[in-house]
């Protein structure tokens, strides 16, 4: 039975926000992984050891179904750990195959940790599976089913060889350690991640309708607003190549698609930033773009919107998600009632200084009544 647009997006979205649950300041990277598969191109993920991005990743696969695979490349790794052995009956015949059951040509999501240790062997043979989705090696030749590959490393290379393979990874996100002001969020995420709850998972052909609908979309709109921003960006000494400008559009359509509009707008602009090759070169356009930056919003990719572009209807869905979150996850234990309720308490703050009372955002309106109303009787029975 074929699912209809509305739902599959929906469908979707549930599962990013299962997702990212527990998964402290990584929101962002869970979702630039969905949006990465929806457009069909690829995430190059920056931080340091020990950030969950390998869990951020995995927790995403799980959500979006399909199969998937995980390997740390080293200076020693093998092409067959990736891409599977040589099948040895067929060697004998003088043919040389390859068995790629279980293995990265046979993955729908994948995640190569310090993906620039690989062998020359290894990323050559990786281009042609990141480009065109083909598998080729010795006889083999076979079309694989990914959507999507996240890469992780420290830090960019500066070899110029391994700068043009990073270049496939149209989409970039650096990440750092989890700020001191939320550290007990972090061990209580952590703690949940230890839970066995079932996450809802979303169907790959949920995954593939939402595909379809974003390279469908009528890009004729909001392109000019594209090119505007393209000139921003190069004025400001940030140069995009032809084909990640060109690129840029299948991430700024996938954004639409993910919030359930099918004719991309100015909302929809901020994969750009994403787009832009490092770390300082982000934070300018972020400051560059800000006039139109400010227009973002998407209620399927909240924090990935947000870190984008620092805009205000952004920081109000995040704001009202992590509200009706805590309204939902009211605790019957009066003791848990003290550590809920300042939660609740630094969301009504958050909303006061982010915003004056005749400007609160539509997201918010609602919230502030209900949030202000069980605060007061909260505290009426303290009292």
């Amino acid at each position: 039975m074929s699912v209809s647009f509305e739902v599959a997006a929906a469908e979707v979205r549930d599962a990013l926000t299962d997702a990212s649950r527990g998964l402290v300041e990584r929101e962002a990277m869970v979702e630039l992984v969905a949006l990465s598969a929806v457009a069909g191109e690829h995430l190059l993920v920056v931080g340091p050891p020990g950030t969950a991005k390998s869990e951020a990743v995995r927790r995403t696969a799980r959500g979006l179904g399909g199969s998937y695979f995980e390997y740390l490349l080293g200076r020693f790794t093998e092409p067959s750990e990736i891409f599977g052995p040589v099948d040895l009956r067929k060697l004998r015949e003088g043919l040389v195959e390859t068995e790629t059951a279980g293995m990265l040509p046979e993955a729908e999501v994948a995640f190569l940790d310090e993906v620039f240790l690989g062998s020359t062997a290894i990323l050559n043979t990786l281009l042609g599976l990141l480009n065109e989705r083909t598998f080729r090696r010795g006889h083999t030749r076979m079309q694989c089913p990914l959507r999507v590959c996240v890469g992780a490393s420290n830090a960019l290379p500066e070899d110029d060889a391994l700068a043009a393979f990073a270049d496939r990874f149209l989409a970039r996100i650096f990440v750092e350690p989890v700020p001191d002001p939320r550290l007990e969020e972090l061990l209580e995420g952590g703690a949940l991640l230890w839970t066995d709850a079932a996450p809802r998972v979303a169907s790959l052909a949920s995954l593939d309708v939402v595909a379809r609908a974003a390279r469908g979309a009528d890009l004729g709109p909001v392109r000019p607003h594209l090119a505007q921003a393209l000139r921003t960006l190069r004025a400001a000494g940030i140069a995009l190549s032809d084909r990640r400008a060109v690129k840029v559009q299948r991430l700024v359509a996938a954004a639409a698609a993910l919030a359930g509009r099918t004719t991309p707008g100015v909302a929809d602009l901020w994969p750009l930033v994403y787009a832009v090759p490092t770390k300082e070169a982000q934070a300018l356009a972020r400051d560059v773009l800000r006039d139109v930056l400010s227009a973002s919003e998407n209620p399927a990719l909240p924090a990935a919107a947000l870190e984008a572009s620092a805009g205000p209807l952004a920081r109000a869905q995040r704001i009202a998600q992590a509200g009706q979150a805590l309204l939902a996850a009211r605790p019957e234990d009066g003791n848990a009632t003290a550590a809920w309720r300042l939660k609740l308490e630094g969301v009504a703050r958050e909303m006061d200084a982010g915003f004056a009372p005749e400007a609160l955002p539509e997201a918010l309106r609602e919230l502030r009544g209900a949030v202000a109303a069980v605060l007061s009787e909260v505290n009426t029975r303290a009292a």
